[in-house]
């Protein structure tokens, strides 16, 4: 889970990585405090619908991974990451996803994790993959940046779905 005391780690991971802006809501997370602020009002808060846990590295926080979503009717969710751009390409946020998804499977009892990413996104999608989100299909048009409109290819994960063959991280609760 995300603590107060990432907010050095989001402040740093924020001026890092420009294109955050579509992963997190359009506001100045330029300062510690402003920083901590959001993890207290947005990324701490945990259940019964939404659950964010920082992936750290060296106990810094370098992203998200999260469970949004949650219908208990259905046992389904969201769900949804991103890592700094100094941290991508090691694997960190297949291994977290597959943390996250047998978190979601076990601890909440899920059937159903669903994700989407945007076409012109490869690198996320090689992230759903390898942490054995199958695709589904393209929404076109679903997302709108600016002007601009998105086609964006949906992925789910099952509880039945074999377990990829990929090392989870460890969790904090």
């Amino acid at each position: 889970m995300w603590s107060i005391g990432d907010a050095a780690g989001l402040q740093a991971a924020v001026a890092e990585s420009a294109d955050l802006v579509t992963q997190l809501p359009l506001r100045a997370l330029t300062t510690a405090a402003a920083c901590a602020d959001f993890i207290a009002t947005h990324l701490a808060p945990t259940g019964p619908a939404s659950y964010n846990f920082a992936i750290a590295q060296g106990g810094i926080a370098v992203g998200n991974v999260g469970i949004s979503n949650i219908n208990p009717k259905h046992d389904t969710a969201w769900a949804y990451y991103w890592v700094t751009t100094s941290s991508r390409g090691r694997g960190l946020a297949s291994r977290a996803l597959v943390t996250a998804a047998a978190w979601a499977f076990d601890g909440l009892g899920l059937f159903r994790l669903e994700l989407g990413h945007r076409l012109n996104n490869p690198a996320s999608c090689r992230v759903a993959s390898a942490a054995g989100f199958l695709p589904e299909g393209i929404e076109r048009a679903k997302l709108r940046y600016g002007e601009v409109r998105f086609d964006v290819e949906t992925h789910a994960r099952l509880r039945t779905d074999p377990a990829p063959a990929i090392e989870a991280l460890p969790m904090r609760i």
